[in-house]
């Protein structure tokens, strides 16, 4: 199902956007511009925009940090979700992650075949909640943002699209943390 439904308006969210690279700037950013055009065109708000190296430890606090602001409703991540020993957004993103959306990465991996056959198996995005925040990782390549953002998050990030979304339980990502 993929048709908006009109029954419910249009609720914009704040999302951030990462750009994970030890070589480009925000002039050579592809990837990180592609996520910024296609949620400000579906009407949603930059709420910031950083790009940091390849250091766990720097990208998890940088996730802390957009968890814990009450701006930002979604984090987007590009890049550093390959194999080499430089990659370690997962690692990140996991060191942070309450809850991980398990079916991301496969739904990602088979939008992702349907481009690049068995390359996708090369993917290792990830989903996950934290602090009330959702927090996706995705690779760095500008066709693979297209793919994750036209493939899944257009449409989960609309509070329209039926029959559920990830818009609809934002409120509830963290009753736990009010429970007394």
């Amino acid at each position: 199902m993929s048709k908006i439904g009109d029954d419910n308006p249009f609720i914009p969210v704040r999302i951030a956007v990462l750009t994970v690279s030890d070589t480009r700037s925000l002039e050579e950013d592809r990837s990180g511009q592609v996520l910024v055009d296609r949620l400000t065109k579906a009407g949603h708000i930059l709420a910031d925009r950083k790009i940091l190296r390849d250091e766990r430890d720097q990208i998890a606090n940088q996730l802390r940090a957009w968890v814990a602001d009450d701006g930002v409703d979604v984090v987007i991540s590009t890049g550093g979700t390959g194999l080499t020993g430089r990659d370690v957004t997962v690692e990140a993103h996991r060191d942070v992650y309450e809850k991980e959306i398990d079916a991301f990465s496969t739904l990602f991996t088979l939008i992702s075949y349907e481009k690049i056959g068995t390359s996708a198996v090369q993917s290792r995005a990830t989903a996950g909640v934290a602090g009330g925040t959702y927090l996706f990782a995705l690779p760095g390549s500008p066709g693979a943002c297209k793919d994750a953002w036209d493939g899944i998050l257009e449409k989960q990030l609309d509070y329209r699209h039926p029959p559920c979304n990830f818009v609809e339980i934002m409120p509830r990502l963290d009753e736990h943390l009010r429970r007394k």
